[in-house]
């Protein structure tokens, strides 16, 4: 949530959402509990390198954009993680309106 303009919420019931300008970047859950899963928006070059890893698959109904799901906690490096967390939120970022980036802050 340290990323320009992110917010949270809760989403279906236990997942918790991060967003930027009102567009996903990011899911994760359950919420409130021990984490089981995520999802996250990736470059479409890497969309299937990432989803050809053990532990990570195309997002159920978001993988036509290029979203992966990670089913194992320990299927990347926490630091890779992280990257691909803030590359998501670039990449949605990237999607919205000048008029909205410059109001949440957003340099692009």
């Amino acid at each position: 949530m340290e990323l320009p303009g992110a917010a949270q919420d809760i989403k279906w019931g236990a997942d918790g959402v991060a967003s930027v300008g009102g567009k996903m970047f990011f899911v994760g859950g359950p919420h409130p509990g021990a984490w089981t899963h995520c999802s996250f928006k990736v470059d479409d070059h890497r969309f299937l390198e990432l989803t050809g890893l053990p532990g990570l698959k195309p997002a159920p109904y978001a993988a036509r954009y290029h979203w992966v799901a990670v089913d194992d906690a320990k299927a990347l490096p926490l630091s890779e993680l992280k990257a691909l967390v803030v590359r998501s939120h670039a990449l949605v970022a990237g999607k919205l309106s000048r008029k909205v980036r410059l109001g949440l802050g957003i340099v692009v």
